[in-house]
């Protein structure tokens, strides 16, 4: 038996998976989260086989799970699911140690063919998303200018941000000059979403 945790901030997706899961009869949902911070406790609590995580939810998104499991939990594979689409955080799932990346509107059976594929060691990507993110712009911005962005969340000011990465408030300034040329917006705040839609951040 396939021992297998969900973790999703929707409520009504995550107990239809749960139900649609239980119709297999190798599959067993042994917990659920609501929420990425929860999906490590539980995970930890009960030792899942396999975690599916949505890749968007509040406290650690799904690729934040996937590291902290890859740490705490390697035992446990993580099958990402996403409801938008979402090529460009591909590798990012991938280098954060995830098995599987796979849209919501995946037929059914998809998903319980790909909890039972990582669980014998495989990996899976839907070829869709694996195509569109072979597809994707290089990132245009320097380390130090993503740096910029990851630190600074649009509501920080500048003077927080360069404290927290050593550098003077003018130069932060500068950097985010060049960030919103390069990404061809108007404030910082559409270019820290630029880049995470991109799968920069």
């Amino acid at each position: 038996m396939i021992r297998v945790l969900l973790a999703d901030d929707e409520e009504l997706i995550r107990v239809a998976v749960a139900a649609l899961l239980g119709l297999e009869p190798d599959l067993e949902v042994v917990a659920q989260a609501a929420d990425g911070r929860a999906a490590v406790e539980t995970a930890r609590a009960h030792r899942p086989d396999v975690a599916v995580v949505d890749l968007r939810m509040p406290s650690l998104d799904g690729i934040e799970v996937a590291t902290e499991l890859a740490r705490l939990l390697p035992s446990c594979a993580v099958v990402i699911l996403t409801g938008q689409g979402r090529p460009a955080q591909l590798p990012r799932a991938l280098a954060a140690g995830a098995k599987g990346f796979l849209p919501k509107g995946s037929p059914g059976g998809v998903l319980a063919d790909v909890i039972r594929r990582v669980h014998a060691g495989g990996r899976y990507v839907d070829p869709g998303l694996a195509a569109d993110a072979l597809s994707m712009p290089e990132c245009p911005l320097t380390r130090r200018e993503l740096d910029v962005l990851r630190y600074g969340d649009p509501d920080v000011p500048v003077t927080l941000v360069a404290r927290r990465l050593n550098l003077s408030p003018g130069t932060v300034r500068n950097h985010v000059t060049a960030i919103v040329a390069k990404l061809g917006v108007s404030t910082r705040a559409e270019a820290t979403e630029k880049a995470r839609d991109n799968g920069w951040l």
